[in-house]
């Protein structure tokens, strides 16, 4: 069975599609049959594993108002074969602009994904859902399908804010949606050991977070940056770069600590 997991943080500008879709390739590059699910209307991360989300017959859109199947509406990463990253794509577009109106009335609204979900599970190893910044009933539903978080972020100040705000928020969905969510992770990314503050920062959650935190760090790197403008994640686009690296040894971390990570949702005071 997948394990699915919401790469979110309320912050704007952290890195959760870079995050996402390097991901779904480093984890496809050792082994792992992954599913990327993107949430987001502006459908970036569509875009940045390979597939136009203007030539997508079916979408997440359809899906949500189940008016097609996952196995119907999702598509293969071709471009990325060469590579030995390819992954299953269930993009978005502006359609699902939409469906924040066509869901409010519906039944089970925050469960579409979920329930959808229900019947590919067993095809995939990860589930990686790339949700919007915004606490809307897209990324409500990515949560509530969800068997963990993993949180992206960067080591400032305001960052920190941030998270506190998804912690609270995760822990309301635990509550009252989906008992099996948790913060799987912090994930420090676009990280310069040159900067004292990120130093700091860096510090700071790990005393606070402890074992919440991954090893792995993502570097700031120039090749992540460029690589949506050719539609590939970096991991495909220039697998030399030290960010890609970053990414490939963040899979493997991903798949050897599963086992071992005990659920729960920390504190932020």
């Amino acid at each position: 069975m997948a394990k699915i997991f919401c790469v979110a943080n309320q912050k704007g500008g952290v890195g959760k599609t870079t995050t996402t879709v390097n991901l779904s390739a480093g984890l496809a590059k050792v082994g792992q049959r992954v599913l990327m699910v993107d949430l987001d209307p502006q459908g970036n991360a569509t875009m940045g594993s390979g597939v136009d989300k203007r030539r997508l017959e079916l979408s997440v859109y359809d899906v949500l108002l189940e008016s097609a199947s996952i196995a119907e509406a999702k598509v293969r990463s071709e471009r990325l074969v060469a590579a030995g990253c390819a992954y299953d794509v269930l993009g978005a577009n502006r359609d699902l602009a939409g469906a924040e109106v066509e869901l409010v009335n519906q039944e089970r609204r925050e469960r579409r994904l979920k329930e959808a979900l229900a019947s590919v599970t067993g095809d995939y190893d990860f589930v990686l859902i790339d949700c919007p910044p915004s606490l809307s009933m897209l990324t409500l539903n990515g949560l509530c399908a969800a068997h963990g978080v993993i949180v992206p972020m960067q080591c400032e100040y305001f960052a920190l804010e941030g998270l506190s705000d998804l912690v609270n928020t995760i822990k309301q969905v635990h509550a009252n949606l989906n008992k099996d969510l948790e913060i799987i992770g912090l994930l420090r990314v676009m990280f310069d050991p040159r900067i004292t503050l990120q130093q700091q920062v860096s510090d700071q959650l790990k005393a606070h977070f402890g074992e919440k935190v991954f090893d792995t760090v993502i570097p700031r790197n120039v090749r992540l940056a460029e690589a949506p403008s050719y539609g590939l994640p970096g991991v495909a686009f220039d697998p030399s770069a030290r960010g890609s690296h970053a990414f490939v040894d963040f899979a493997h971390e991903m798949v050897t600590r599963l086992g071992g990570m005990r659920p729960a949702v920390p504190h932020v005071a």
